[in-house]
């Protein structure tokens, strides 16, 4: 045991984890699963997480100052931002065109729709919103008391104490001004935002300003300053190869959790929920995988032609399986900053500042979803979006994803705002709330495998300047090409 790969184990706790779940389930052992092993699950993810502010904080100062020039750095940061951008509008892209070819929200059965489509001209009459294609199920007399039934059940909707909590965090946002998220990124308390996980960007923030600043004074002042974050950095990267020994058995007990919270003493409630779930659940699932075997691995042979195929997923390997068993980025950054640095060969300084970043504004496997599960809500509502509201949807869901935290099940708030921005009933997250755990899951992999693309892009760029440069340094070069 002790020669194999560390991701092999961790996929062999894995498995264990939801056998042991299934077994507790059959057995009635379910509450003692939740009481007695479900903890260590969340004991091992707030290990990651404590782990992950303070890496990101120094891994940031340490990269940034040790860059040499601010307009490397400067050159850097356009480069990593964009390069994110891009591949959120391809996962959203993707999410569309799968979504309106399945076809996933047309396939449940046309009575279940019409009482949807009621309830939504319930809703939307109650908001005071306009129905653009003219058809009105209230308006016909055959419906009428089916709609009257409706009404009933709609005043309920959001009595679902999740949803409810969703809402009021979207509502809060709502009553900010345009530029609030630029104005969340600057902490007004620095040890504040070291206290809390959901706001790592501000912890970005701080780490670039500090890293920048450390460039403009003197290298004799500098120098000890970086010798400091330097040899903290390497503590919290051993603390990392600590934890990590045990994760193969915290595995087990997160995934034992969390399939026994969802099948309780009734393994027929998770069948349940993925049936009446099962063309959604398929259709983001088709879309997470072909951004992970295809998608990634096809720019990374456009941009990265030394990284050959199965070696990039071999070297990934750790970091996605412990980022599919946490359903969280910022929990598994530091696993993905140590396979990109050792096994990838991408240099600290680099890998110090994308990644980070990455964990916090890249979430192409959360945008896909969204754009996903919008549409899918619409069809099973008999609602058409135009084309124009299909963009909408790829805007919304490209500035959400920027905002959303790096913890399990961020994504459902962030859906709620995508869902205003084309009119449709916020409180429908309720409806593929089941399924959404698991799918975060895979959605997590998405995030950190792509973190991990951009990033050796990165390098491989960066690699390939300096080398240009070293072998002729009087050249000038076009920093695009």
């Amino acid at each position: 045991m002790k020669k194999m790969a560390l991701h092999w184990k961790i996929i062999i706790g894995m498995a264990l984890g939801v056998l042991w779940a299934l077994l507790s389930s059959t057995m009635g052992w379910s509450q003692f699963t939740i009481n007695w092993i479900d903890p260590f699950g969340t004991i091992f993810i707030n290990l990651l997480k404590l782990i992950a502010v303070p890496l990101v904080l120094f891994s940031i100062i340490s990269g940034v100052a040790n860059i040499g020039e601010p307009s490397s750095l400067g050159r850097m940061g356009g480069k990593t931002l964009g390069i994110y951008l891009l591949t959120t509008i391809m996962a959203i892209s993707l999410g569309l065109l799968l979504v309106n070819m399945i076809a996933p929200g047309k396939l449940i059965d046309e009575q279940s729709r019409i009482d949807n489509r009621i309830s939504y001209e319930i809703w939307a009459d109650s908001e005071g919103l306009e129905i653009k294609d003219g058809v009105n199920y209230l308006k016909d007399p055959e419906f009428f008391e089916r709609a009257q039934e409706i009404s009933e059940l709609s005043k309920t909707e959001l009595q679902d104490a999740a949803v409810a909590d969703k809402m009021k965090t979207v509502n809060n946002r709502k009553e900010a001004t345009p530029l609030q998220p630029l104005v969340d990124i600057v902490p007004s308390n620095f040890f504040y935002s070291l206290s809390n996980n959901g706001l790592m960007l501000q912890i970005i923030f701080f780490a670039l300003f500090f890293g920048v600043c450390l460039l403009f004074i003197p290298s004799e002042k500098s120098a000890p300053v970086l010798k400091l974050v330097d040899g903290i950095n390497e503590v919290f990267l051993k603390m990392v190869d600590v934890v990590m020994q045990a994760a193969p058995f915290f595995v087990f007990a997160l995934l034992a959790g969390v399939v026994s919270k969802m099948a309780g003493d009734d393994i027929g409630k998770v069948v349940e929920i993925f049936k009446g779930l099962s063309w959604y659940s398929l259709t983001v699932l088709i879309g997470l995988l072909l951004m992970i075997f295809v998608v990634y691995p096809i720019i990374l042979k456009f941009f990265v032609k030394k990284i050959p195929y199965t070696g990039f997923f071999k070297s990934m390997s750790p970091a996605q399986t412990l980022a599919f068993s946490t359903s969280s980025s910022a929990a598994t950054l530091p696993v993905t900053m140590e396979c990109v640095e050792q096994n990838l060969g991408v240099n600290k300084k680099i890998s110090s500042f994308v990644l980070p970043i990455g964990a916090t504004v890249n979430m192409d496997g959360t945008s896909l979803y969204q754009a996903v599960a919008v549409i899918f809500l619409a069809q099973m509502h008999m609602i058409d979006l135009t084309i124009g509201q299909q963009i909408t949807v790829v805007l919304t869901a490209t500035l959400a994803s920027i905002g959303s935290a790096a913890v399990p099940s961020a994504g459902l708030v962030m859906l709620i705002i995508v869902l205003n921005s084309v009119g449709l009933n916020p409180a429908w997250i309720a409806i593929i709330f089941p399924v959404d755990r698991i799918l975060d899951m895979f959605r997590t992999v998405v995030n950190v495998t792509g973190d991990a693309t951009v990033c050796s892009i990165i390098a491989d760029g960066e690699n390939m300047l300096e080398y240009r440069e070293h072998e002729n340094p009087t050249e000038t070069f076009d920093l695009d090409s």
